[in-house]
């Protein structure tokens, strides 16, 4: 599994230093599973050199880089028995170990000395391990300990066995409707957690949802999070635009004050469009072109890229990527209520097409006071995505008879 997992950060980093393109990723993933159906295995890094996708200087390079990317802690973290390298990131190396007070299997997130010099590395790596431990949930990466010894800053967490979306979405995976909804709905309850406990995670995307071998959906890395009450933290970030560009919503680019949790329903629903498109929102050529276009750029809706999705499903990924925060879900609460009625196989009842209510008002009007002498209004009943609205089926019929009696009228003189 070590393996594995290493092979995925050195194929990441490819793309992202754009050694490899994600389409040279997939012919190559694809050229892995052929070996694989055949009786054989091959890393997917070698693979991309046997392609000639890779050179082997380049590969030797980055494998260069994730070993020197933190200094290996040894025993010098007292408690715990490192075994091996799991993974590695911009501020820190993850390492699977064994506690041996209770002879378990964790997994620890170390700062490298480099970076132990600077302060708001540093506080930052320590808000992750407070806001974690302030959380206790099935869909959330358990926080164990957080401490300083032999110079080491490091990070104590649960140790999750498998895989991240974002490395199966770089092996060419497009998720299946009913398998997105599963793991969305996973990490929604994860941020229904966060939320009512104050925390505003602020870099939702594939990489930090882990799955386990069994599928469970795990929110992983709280770096970023903030307590939604902390105004001071606000008011020291204001300007700064926290996040990831793929995934981040409109008000964290304009680095506002206010971010509350709406900002993790947008990442949610960016990481959402990936899945079931196998692309991400927006895309440009430097991460400010790309955010740039979150907060310009229509978005292309998700069912047009994927027309085997639902109208329903389309319309909840649009609604959660509102430009509007005011636009959006109100909570996450709401948002599962829609993934239940959607895996049900039933219209959701927060999310629904505005098709033409800025030219129909009128009629809409003459609607919602229809349906409150019915027995209720427009705005508080649910209305169903899928299938045009009555009056816009009235409105069709009644424009069809005026031609038609037009031409009558015509024909007659």
């Amino acid at each position: 599994m070590a393996d594995s997992v290493e092979d995925s950060q050195i194929c990441r980093q490819a793309v992202e230093q754009k050694l490899v393109t994600a389409e040279e990723l997939r012919t190559a993933s694809s050229q892995r599973r052929r070996l694989v159906d055949g009786g054989h295995d091959r890393p997917i890094s070698e693979i991309l050199v046997d392609l000639g996708f890779l050179t082997r200087t380049q590969l030797q390079r980055i494998q260069g880089t994730n070993e020197d990317s933190g200094s290996r802690p040894a025993q010098q973290l007292p408690g715990y028995q490192i075994l091996n390298k799991c993974g590695a990131g911009a501020m820190a190396v993850v390492y699977r170990a064994k506690q041996l007070s209770l002879d378990r299997t964790v997994a620890i997130k170390v700062l490298p000395k480099r970076l132990s010099k600077n302060k708001e590395f540093v506080e930052r790596f320590y808000r992750e391990g407070r806001a974690a431990a302030q959380l206790n949930h099935t869909n959330i990466v358990q926080a164990i300990d957080v401490a300083e010894a032999n110079s080491y800053h490091y990070f104590v967490m649960e140790f999750v066995e498998g895989c991240t979306v974002y490395d199966e979405l770089a092996e060419g995976k497009v998720y299946s409707e009913p398998e997105a909804l599963d793991i969305i709905t996973q990490i929604a309850r994860a941020l229904v957690h966060a939320h009512e406990r104050g925390f505003i995670h602020r870099d939702v995307k594939p990489k930090n949802i882990m799955l386990t071998e069994d599928r469970v959906a795990k929110l992983a890395d709280m770096g970023l999070a903030r307590e939604a009450a902390d105004h001071q933290s606000a008011i020291a970030e204001a300007g700064r635009a926290y996040g990831t560009p793929y995934y981040i919503a409109p008000e964290q680019i304009r680095g506002e004050v206010d971010i509350d949790h709406r900002a993790d329903l947008y990442s949610l629903g960016a990481t959402f469009y990936h899945m079931v498109t196998g692309r991400v929102p927006f895309e440009g050529p430097t991460p400010s072109a790309v955010m740039h276009k979150h907060l310009k750029e229509p978005l292309i809706p998700p069912d047009h890229l994927n027309t085997a999705l639902t109208s329903g499903c389309g319309a909840m990924i649009e609604l959660l990527l509102a430009k509007d925060r005011d636009d959006r879900y109100p909570s996450a609460r709401e948002l599962l209520v829609d993934l239940d009625l959607l895996m049900r196989d039933q219209p959701p009842a927060y999310a629904r097409r505005q098709v033409g209510e800025d030219v129909f008002s009128s009629l809409s009007m003459g609607n919602a006071i229809s349906d409150g002498m019915a027995g209720g209004t427009a705005a508080n009943r649910p209305r169903a995505s899928n299938g045009p609205p009555t009056w816009t089926i009235v409105f069709g019929v009644v424009a069809a008879l005026s031609i038609i009696i037009n031409l009558i009228l015509w024909a007659a003189r």
